[in-house]
C-alpha cells in the first residue's frame, strides 16, 4: 500500500490560486409594465436602456472585434427577467435545421445567454433562442470547462419569440425567476451572451474568450447589477403530472400470445425550499418518451457508457455524477431503474416506485445534494427491492476550486427472501480537492473513493490524480488512476480494476492568419497501464506493464465550418481473459487471456461545411488489430430542407480478419433517420438502427406535441426484430405508448 499512499498524497498538493478582473460590467434596471414578446422592440421597458455592444469575435479569429455586432438589452420586474437581442448580419438569409426544441448552436442563426445566478464561476444557466423564435435552454456545470459539462437535456419553462428583417433579426425572452436558482438578496449575477451569425459563420461574444476555452466557459463573463437586490418571487412549487397508455407484446414470450394492454399514472413535483435549494419528488415515473440511445459497435474489452437523458436525474447532476472520471465515476444515474436479468445477463428495466432530491446552495459557497429512490422488486429475476441514497457536498475554496464529498449507498429490501445474487448492500464514500484558477490556466482534481462491501473486500479504494495547464500555444496535461482489486461501486460506473494508469499529454495550437484555417493543432498522448497483481490473475506478476498506447494527432479547423481531424495510434498490451472483439465467433473461438497483443490504428475524421443543405462526416480507419487487419469506414450524410425536414444516415462498417478459426467479421451498423418539424410545437422523429453484431433491428418513431409551454403530448412507437442477415428477421418485441404530461405551477 505505501507506493499507492505514497502517490494519492502527492496528487492532493494544490496550486496557487490566480486573479482575473471581468470588465464591463453594467446596470440592470428594475422596470414595470408589460411586454409583448414579437421581436419589436417598441415596448415601454426598452426605453432609456443603454444595450450591451461591442461584440468580440471567437471563430474565426479571437483577436477581432465582430464584423457584424449584436447589441444585447437587460431589464426585469419582480417576477421575470427581460432579455432581447437585436442581431446584425450581411442579409436576411437566415437559417435553422429545424424548428424542434433544443437544437445545436452550430446548426442555426441563434443567440445564447449565459447566467452564473451565484458568481461561483462554476454552474451556470443558458436560454436560448433563433431567428425563427425556436428556444432552447441548458445547464453549465463544472466552470464549462469542457464540452460536457454543458447539458442541453434540461427543460424549463419561459417565453419568447424572434422577428426577421432585411439585415438584422431580433429576440425578446421573459424567463421566470422560478426557473433558475438564485440567493435572495443578490445584488449581481456574472452574465455573458454569444451568437453564432450563419451566413458569414462568424461566433461571437459579449466578453472576449481566448479559442483555447469553449465559449461556454464561464471564466469570461461580465458582472450585471441589479439596480435593487432580488428577492424571492413567493411560493415556487410546480406539479408535473402524467398519464400514460400502452400496447405492446413480447414475442420472445411464448407464454405471451396476445397483445397487453397497460395504463400509468405518476408525475414530478419541483418545490423551492428557498431560492437557492429544491425539492424535486418523483411518483411512479415514466421514461418512455426518453429519446433512444444510439447503438454502438463495440470493439473493446470494456463496458459502454451512455448519458442519462432522464429529465428528473438532470438538474444539479454534476453536484453528484462529478466524481472521479468519465471510466471511473462512484455514481452513475443510470443504474437506478436498470437491472441485470440473472438467467440472460442482459440488462433490464426495474421499475422506479418513488424518489426525492433534494438539491442546491445553502449558500454562495455550499452546494449540497441528496437523492433517495425505492425500486421494485422482480420476484421472476430474484431480484430484491433497492433503496439508492446520495449524499454529495461541495465547498467552495480560493476563486473557483472546491472540496467535495460524496456517500453512495444501495441497500437491498429484505434481502434473505431472495437468492445470493445480490448482496444486501453496497457502499462507497469519497473525498475530492478539484483544482480550477481564476484564469483558467489551470484546472485539475485529486480523488479517493472507498468501497464498503458486504464482502468486506481487501484493495477497495479508488485514486485519481489530474492537472492541466492551458495556454493559448500549448496544453499540457497528466492524469492518473489507481483502482484497487476489491473496489466494487454498483452504482457507478467503473470499466475496470486492479490497475494502476497514468497519462501524460501535450498539445500544440496554432493560429494562421488567413481566410482558409482557423486553427489547427498537433498534440502527443502516452497511456500506460500496470496491474497491481491483487485480484488473482493468473496471467499478470505485481506491478507489470501490461498496455503502452502512444497517440499522434492532429486537427485542422477550416473557416467555412469544416473540419479534418486525424490520428495515428500504437497499443501493446496483455490480454488477461479469453477475449473475442468482433463478438461473433463460436464459443471455442477466442484470443486467449495471457497473449501479447499489437494494435496500429490509423485513422481520419472529415466534417463537411455545416452550412450546406447537403452535409456529412466521414471517419475512415486502416488497423493491425490482435494478429489480423481491420478496416473501418463510419460516417453520416444528410440533406435539410430547412428549416422543416432532416434526413440523415448514420453508418458503422467494420470488416475484421483475423485469420485462423476467426470468422471474417463484416459489422454493419445502419442507423437511417428522419426529423420533421410541422411547427415550433409539433415534430415527428423516426430512427431506425440495424446492428448485426447484436443481431437486432430497431425502430423508434415519437410524436412529440408540446402545446403548452413545457407541457407535451408523446406518440412513441417502438419494434424490435431479430435478425442474422437482411433476409431474416424475427419480431421480438413491440409497443405503441402514449404519454400525457402536463407543468402546472402552484
Amino acid at each position: 500500500m505505501r507506493p499507492y499512499i505514497t502517490v494519492i498524497f502527492l496528487s492532493f498538493l494544490t496550486f496557487g490560486a490566480f486573479c482575473q478582473i471581468n470588465d464591463g460590467a453594467f446596470e440592470v434596471k428594475k422596470v414595470s409594465g408589460t411586454i409583448q414578446l414579437d421581436g419589436v422592440l417598441d415596448d415601454d421597458i426598452w426605453t432609456g436602456i443603454t444595450p450591451q455592444t461591442n461584440f468580440f469575435q471567437y471563430f474565426p479569429s479571437d483577436t477581432v472585434l465582430a464584423k457584424f455586432d449584436t447589441e444585447i438589452y437587460v431589464a426585469y420586474d419582480d417576477n421575470f427577467l427581460y432579455i432581447a437581442a437585436k442581431s446584425y448580419c450581411a442579409g436576411n438569409d437566415f437559417r435553422a435545421i429545424s424548428l424542434k426544441r433544443d437544437y445545436r448552436f452550430f446548426d442555426s442563426d441563434n443567440v445564447a445567454f449565459v447566467f452564473d445566478s451565484f458568481s461561483d464561476k462554476t454552474n451556470g444557466y443558458m436560454f436560448g433562442m433563433n431567428a425563427f423564435g425556436v428556444r432552447r435552454e441548458a445547464l453549465i456545470s463544472n466552470g464549462g470547462r469542457q464540452r460536457q459539462d454543458f447539458d442541453g437535456s434540461w427543460d424549463n419553462k419561459w417565453n419568447g419569440e424572434s422577428k426577421q428583417y432585411d439585415d438584422h433579426w431580433i429576440c425578446e425572452m421573459a424567463i421566470p425567476f422560478k426557473s433558475v436558482r438564485f440567493n435572495s438578496g443578490s445584488k449581481k449575477w456574472r452574465f455573458n451572451a454569444y451568437r453564432l451569425d450563419f451566413q458569414d459563420y462568424e461566433v461571437t461574444s459579449l466578453t472576449k474568450i481566448p479559442s483555447n476555452n469553449i465559449i461556454a466557459d464561464l471564466t469570461n463573463m461580465t458582472d450585471m447589477v441589479w439596480e435593487k437586490p432580488l428577492t424571492s418571487s413567493g411560493k415556487n412549487i410546480s406539479i408535473i403530472p402524467y398519464a400514460s397508455a400502452a400496447i405492446s407484446r413480447d414475442y420472445e414470450d411464448l407464454e405471451q400470445t396476445k397483445n397487453a394492454t397497460s395504463f400509468g399514472f405518476g408525475g414530478d413535483a419541483k418545490i423551492a425550499i428557498t431560492s437557492g435549494l429544491n425539492l424535486d419528488l418523483t411518483f411512479n415515473p415514466d421514461f418512455s418518451q426518453v429519446e433512444v440511445d444510439r447503438q454502438v459497435t463495440n470493439l473493446q474489452r470494456f463496458e459502454v457508457f451512455f448519458p442519462e437523458r432522464r429529465q428528473f436525474f438532470l438538474e444539479n447532476a454534476d453536484l453528484f455524477g462529478r466524481f472521479g472520471a468519465g471510466f471511473n465515476n462512484p455514481f452513475f444515474s443510470r443504474r437506478i431503474g436498470i437491472a441485470q436479468d440473472t438467467t440472460t445477463d442482459e440488462n433490464i428495466q426495474n421499475a422506479i416506485l418513488f424518489g426525492a432530491r433534494l438539491s442546491g446552495k445553502l449558500n454562495e459557497k455550499l452546494r449540497i445534494g441528496l437523492i433517495n429512490m425505492q425500486t421494485a422488486a422482480q420476484v421472476e429475476n430474484d431480484l430484491p427491492s433497492f433503496n439508492y441514497s446520495v449524499l454529495a457536498a461541495e465547498q467552495r475554496v480560493f476563486d473557483r476550486s472546491n472540496i467535495a464529498f460524496i456517500l453512495v449507498n444501495k441497500q437491498a429490501i429484505n434481502p434473505e427472501k431472495f437468492g445470493p445474487t445480490y448482496d444486501a448492500f453496497n457502499r462507497v464514500a469519497g473525498i475530492e480537492y478539484r483544482l480550477a484558477t481564476a484564469n483558467n490556466l489551470w484546472s485539475g482534481k485529486a480523488t479517493y473513493h472507498q468501497a464498503i462491501t458486504a464482502s468486506k473486500s481487501e484493495n477497495s479504494f479508488s485514486h485519481i490524480g489530474f492537472v492541466n495547464y492551458n495556454k493559448r500555444a500549448f496544453e499540457l496535461e497528466y492524469f492518473q488512476s489507481i483502482v484497487g482489486a476489491g473496489y466494487d461501486a454498483q452504482v457507478g460506473f467503473v470499466q475496470r480494476t486492479d490497475i494502476w494508469l497514468a497519462s501524460p499529454e501535450v498539445k500544440f495550437k496554432f493560429y494562421p492568419q488567413n481566410d482558409v484555417i482557423s486553427n489547427s493543432e498537433i498534440g502527443f498522448d502516452v497511456r500506460l497501464v500496470s496491474k497491481l497483481g491483487q485480484d488473482g490473475n493468473e496471467f499478470v506478476e505485481d506491478f507489470e506493464l501490461i498496455e503502452k498506447n502512444f497517440e499522434l494527432s492532429g486537427r485542422l479547423n477550416f473557416t467555412n465550418s469544416s473540419r479534418l481531424n486525424g490520428a495515428l495510434e500504437f497499443e501493446t498490451l496483455k490480454l488477461l481473459d479469453d477475449f473475442d472483439p468482433t463478438r461473433i465467433q463460436a464459443d471455442s473461438v477466442f484470443l486467449k487471456g495471457g497473449t501479447e497483443q499489437r494494435n496500429m490504428v490509423f485513422r481520419v475524421n472529415y466534417s463537411s461545411d455545416n452550412r450546406k443543405n447537403f452535409f456529412y462526416n466521414v471517419r475512415p480507419l486502416v488497423a493491425s488489430f490482435y494478429g489480423g487487419t481491420r478496416f473501418g469506414f463510419s460516417g453520416d450524410l444528410g440533406y435539410r430542407f430547412q428549416p422543416i425536414a432532416t434526413l440523415s444516415l448514420n453508418w458503422n462498417y467494420n470488416n475484421i480478419n483475423l485469420g485462423g478459426e476467426f470468422e471474417r467479421a463484416q459489422l454493419w451498423l445502419l442507423g437511417p433517420r428522419f426529423d420533421f418539424s410541422f411547427s415550433k410545437k409539433l415534430f415527428l422523429t423516426t430512427f431506425v438502427q440495424f446492428n448485426n453484431q447484436a443481431e437486432n433491428l430497431n425502430i423508434n418513431a415519437r410524436l412529440q406535441w408540446r402545446f403548452k409551454p413545457a407541457s407535451d403530448f408523446f406518440l412513441v412507437y417502438t419494434d424490435n426484430y431479430l435478425s442474422e442477415d437482411f433476409s431474416q428477421f424475427q419480431n421480438r418485441n413491440r409497443s405503441l405508448i402514449a404519454k400525457f404530461t402536463y407543468w402546472l405551477n402552484i
